[in-house]
């Protein structure tokens, strides 16, 4: 410790890694300077020093090596934490040291976003992706505490998305063109994501079982070619059954457009070739153009055949298993989830199929089964 000729102190200090190191600041007195001192050798005796070189390291490369440096994420995964790195976290964020973000530069961030018009859903996930990144500063020991302690920052309130009927899901297949009438329908009734339908070969799909196997998905990358992968999580390799109402469908489907062979795709464009989001886009538009959905994604297809399960009388765990969800509950679906259940829903949605095209619902809940036995003598 030494006094300067203003009249203040300086005080330096030799860390574990034996570096002799300045204070940040000085002091406005020798009483000031000896407590800083006596809190930094607190510190280290307790080993809760944090190497101030370290945390100077910029939030850019560090948040970068972070996505490069996570184990076992998917190709898609990456491009996306990339893709909210570069767009939502950097621009404000990737001048300072790690160790220099504090609470005050996460709110002032957020609210920059939520001023330029940036959609809930985004921010939220990119509140969640700077909050991982600074538990693992935390635990690098970059910064003593994450800076990320926003309320709610991370929860996005996403709007509700529509539901179609089963009339409108037909009203749907009969409008795209016919080539993908039956991709419509097999990813409304088997609960499918655009990557797993598109990537289904002729030996996934059993007609005389009414089963379809769900084994790997398409994956699309910016500036990687097509490939295919593994389902996205560990549950989303499946075994479900095809409700008995689409068989035809889907027979009459492979004669005609699916590719030939055991390996075949089942679900191709016009020339033959692999499907592609992009290309698939302009048809869906038309589409949705002829029955009037406005905004309805190819994703909510899937949802729609989440509800009309639900409506068929599947439970939860069979919601999960149906729609390859993982969660910490797995072992729970498994044990409950039967594959003799999954046929029963799948039954159940033909009939409620073939009432609805008719115009004639009947909905056998067991208040109308119970009030039509007490009219009987």
């Amino acid at each position: 410790m030494r006094a300067l000729p203003s009249g203040r102190y300086q005080v330096r200090y030799q860390g574990p890694d034996g570096v002799d190191r300045p204070a940040p600041h000085t002091f406005p007195d020798k009483t000031s300077a000896d407590r800083w001192l006596t809190l930094k050798e607190a510190e280290i005796v307790s080993g809760d020093w944090l190497n101030p070189d370290a945390g100077r390291v910029s939030f850019k490369d560090y948040a970068e090596a972070w996505v490069k440096e996570r184990p076992g994420l998917r190709l898609k995964t990456i491009e996306r934490y990339e893709c909210v790195v570069r767009l939502h976290l950097v621009p404000f964020l990737g001048g300072l040291g790690v160790a220099e973000i504090k609470e005050p530069h996460v709110r002032r961030w957020r609210k920059k976003l939520v001023d330029e018009g940036t959609g809930e859903a985004t921010i939220a996930k990119a509140y969640r992706l700077l909050k991982a990144i600074m538990n693992t500063a935390v635990g690098d020991g970059l910064v003593k505490r994450n800076p990320c302690q926003i309320k709610g920052g991370g929860a996005e309130n996403a709007p509700e998305r529509p539901i179609l009927s089963i009339a409108e899901v037909y009203a749907l297949a009969d409008a795209i063109e016919p080539r993908f009438r039956a991709l419509v329908l097999l990813t409304v009734f088997a609960n499918l994501r655009w990557g797993e339908a598109v990537a289904l070969r002729r030996k996934d799909l059993d007609l005389d079982a009414r089963l379809v196997r769900i084994e790997r998905t398409l994956v699309e990358v910016a500036g990687s070619p097509l490939h295919f992968g593994p389902p996205k999580t560990d549950a989303g390799t499946r075994r479900l059954p095809v409700p008995e109402v689409i068989v035809d469908e889907l027979r009459s489907h492979l004669e005609q457009y699916a590719q030939a062979g055991e390996e075949g795709l089942i679900f191709v464009g016009a020339k033959g070739a692999m499907l592609r989001r992009g290309g698939f886009r302009r048809i869906w538009g038309r589409a949705l153009a002829e029955v009037g959905l406005k905004g309805f994604r190819f994703h909510d297809l899937r949802h729609t055949g989440s509800t009309l399960a639900a409506i068929a009388g599947a439970t939860l765990p069979e919601l999960k298993e149906r729609m390859g969800h993982a969660s910490d509950r797995a072992a729970m679906i498994y044990l409950h989830a039967t594959q003799e259940r999954h046929q029963e829903i799948a039954d159940t949605l033909s009939a409620m199929t073939r009432a609805q095209l008719k115009g004639t619902v009947e909905k056998p809940t067991g208040t109308r089964r119970a009030r039509k036995s007490r009219k009987q003598p």
